[in-house]
């Protein structure tokens, strides 16, 4: 279920006939993504899960790479470096820090910036003219999320669906988003845990 917390949404379509062409403007579309994205301030999303282990909802709050998350029962906390994940059914709050790859698999928005580490990406045929749909398979066996499949809205850019593989699964997560909302105004201090809301929290660090 921890593994469910964290995917989110994106991309589309080049002739199949222009393999390298294809490539780059799936690359384009990405970056592009990014930057508008960054360009959105504080960003709110909810979301709905469908996963091999059941259905569930979420709720996330972003400015740039911080993120706070709610969803599968736990909130997670992201300054940027540090990582805080509360744990309400054990009453306890694991701290750590996360690699790249850990945040691709908690936060599906890092995907925006970090789909050019370890991914082979190119765009499909999407299911609407109004999306970009684009694919992302990884490089290595060993990696933790093997395919993306990413649908980005083409007017803003802004994520509609994404769905993850991990690797060793053949069914996907697919996350799909149900309000998204930008230029919120959200202090740095969201994204860090505050024990005095937790005050009887056990604080296991991980780090």
């Amino acid at each position: 279920m921890r593994k469910l917390m964290g995917f989110i949404v994106l991309w589309w379509a080049l002739s199949l006939a222009m393999p390298v062409v294809a490539q780059t403007s799936a690359r384009d579309i990405l970056q592009r993504a990014a930057e508008t994205f960054l360009r959105s301030g504080g960003v709110s999303a909810s979301f709905a899960i469908h996963s091999p282990e059941g259905n569930s909802t979420g709720f996330i709050r972003l400015k740039g790479e911080k993120f706070v998350l709610e969803a599968g029962g736990m909130t997670t906390w992201f300054d940027g470096h540090t990582q805080w994940t509360y744990l309400p059914e054990s009453d306890e709050v694991n701290i750590s820090e996360p690699t790249d790859e850990e945040l691709q698999t908690l936060n599906p928005y890092a995907w925006l910036s970090l789909y050019d580490r370890g991914y082979d990406v190119k765009l499909l045929p999407a299911e609407s003219s109004a999306q970009y749909k684009v694919e992302m398979v990884a490089r290595s066996a060993e990696a933790q999320v093997s395919r993306v499949m990413l649908w980005l809205e083409r007017s803003g850019l802004q994520p509609v669906k994404f769905a993850l593989t991990l690797s060793g699964s053949v069914e996907p997560t697919v996350i799909t988003v149900r309000d998204y909302r930008t230029e919120q105004a959200y202090p740095d201090a969201l994204f860090t845990f505050a024990p005095r809301e937790y005050p009887t929290a056990e604080v296991i660090d991980l780090r």
